[in-house]
């Protein structure tokens, strides 16, 4: 097996020793490279000898530091893999016709968990690829279980496979694999005794299993024809935490942590207030929505600390999804005493996919557009970076929402700036004082 090459910097070790796009790397160190798995772990281990196919020519270079100089035609040197499962919570299954081809792609590669934190099923996960990730000490592994019961996860999985991937979890324990798991919870089918069942399963596996996340399911208006699911209420969200904390109180009493967590939107159904930042044990799993907003909370308010006031005047409106609209009028009711600054904070409810989903990372440019409509906006709208589809960028000419308006078409629209702001406290104090 080989992976192309797609261009080589001029005057690196593998340009001056004839390397070219087009070429293909066959072996470093005698190992044969099939992704960019193999290639970093090979590469860790430099000095290494890379052989290359160059025009039917095998080319031999040694090369001394891991900058080699080389890109490769896509990131993980072949395609993506797709999901083979048919979960009867799937999102994607859930999204109206006609929207962008790219979203309708149900990924489940264990190569993006490593690379970049996505959860993965192990339903689609080869000997091969497991034996590698032993091998390599690939972790830690983000993992959606869902449930612990072998029956039931084939049944909420669609996939008959389901069941006995959950083996896999006992393999990567006994190996040291560190594993983040999740559990998507739908209300009636593994919550309950289902859900003590689980938690109490994925405990025994710990410490390798390091942290256990409980999300609700989110349903769109789209679901005709799709399984009969129902959302969490006030009641049934609070159960939840009840149950969790519950086990958690008694393991942190045993080990140190809670191990499981409830996400931050069963707080918010349940109208209670999010817990203290050591609640969430270094948050394990903030990128999961567990801990997010109580995180966010406390860089702000360490943030204002060490601000001052404004030389002038300044109005902005700050624009976000119905789950964060509390907290973000806290924040910015605070911050307008002390920096100098008026702040409507305005609540953008999801039209586009129904009013059951309440994230800002899923609201559309036209409902943030008809939302702004006639409103005096002030000198700027600030709108959260994860609203737009490429969050890793500021750059209004990259980012656009899921809809494909662009940021730089709304702004055109609303006639004022119109800014995605960072992901932490203090950048969204930035924003407001207009740095």
């Amino acid at each position: 097996m080989s992976v192309e090459i797609s261009a080589v910097r001029r005057f690196s070790k593998c340009w001056r020793a004839g390397v070219r796009a087009g070429n293909r790397l066959l072996t470093v160190d005698g190992y044969e490279i099939e992704d960019v798995l193999d290639y970093d772990f090979r590469m860790s281990f430099a000095p290494v000898t890379m052989v290359f196919l160059c025009g039917g020519r095998e080319r031999t270079v040694r090369v001394k530091t891991e900058d080699t100089g080389l890109s490769f035609s896509t990131y993980l040197m072949d395609k993506q893999q797709h999901c083979k499962n048919k979960c009867i919570f799937c999102f994607i299954d859930q999204l109206p016709k006609g929207m962008r081809e790219s979203l309708y792609f149900k990924d489940d590669d264990s190569r993006l968990s490593f690379l970049f934190g996505n959860y993965i099923t192990l339903t689609n996960i080869s000997e091969h690829e497991i034996e590698r990730i032993i091998d390599m000490h690939i972790s830690p592994v983000n993992i959606s279980v869902h449930t612990m019961n072998p029956r039931l996860r084939v049944e909420m999985m669609g996939n008959p496979h389901a069941g006995e991937a959950l083996q896999i979890l006992n393999r990567f324990a006994e190996a040291g694999i560190a594993m983040n798991t999740q559990l998507v919870l739908c209300p009636g089918i593994n919550d309950g005794k289902e859900l003590e069942y689980s938690i109490e399963q994925l405990s025994r596996l710990y410490p390798a299993v390091q942290s256990i996340a409980a999300v609700p399911v989110g349903l769109t208006k789209y679901r005709d024809g799709l399984y009969p699911l129902h959302a969490y209420t006030k009641e049934t969200a609070g159960e939840v935490i009840d149950m969790i904390e519950r086990f958690s109180d008694k393991f942190k009493a045993e080990n140190g942590i809670r191990l499981c967590y409830p996400a931050d939107e069963f707080f918010l159904k349940a109208e209670r207030e999010l817990p203290a930042g050591e609640y969430y044990d270094g948050y394990p799993q903030i990128d999961n929505g567990v801990g997010l907003w109580t995180s966010f909370r406390e860089e702000f308010y360490d943030a204002l600390a060490t601000c001052s006031a404004r030389s002038r005047y300044r109005k902005v409106t700050l624009a976000t999804g119905v789950a964060a609209y509390p907290l973000l009028l806290e924040l910015t009711a605070a911050a307008q005493d002390v920096i100098g600054c008026k702040i409507e904070t305005v609540r953008v409810v999801n039209r586009f996919f129904g009013e059951e989903i309440t994230v800002a990372g899923l609201l559309t440019g036209q409902d943030l557009l008809e939302t702004l409509a006639g409103r005096d906006l002030g000198d700027a709208v600030l709108i959260p970076l994860v609203m737009t589809i490429d969050y890793t960028s500021h750059a209004t000419e990259k980012n656009k929402f899921l809809d494909d308006i662009t940021v730089k078409d709304a702004q055109k629209q609303l006639g004022v700036p119109l800014i995605p702001t960072g992901q932490s406290g203090g950048q969204l104090l930035d924003s407001l004082l207009g740095v």
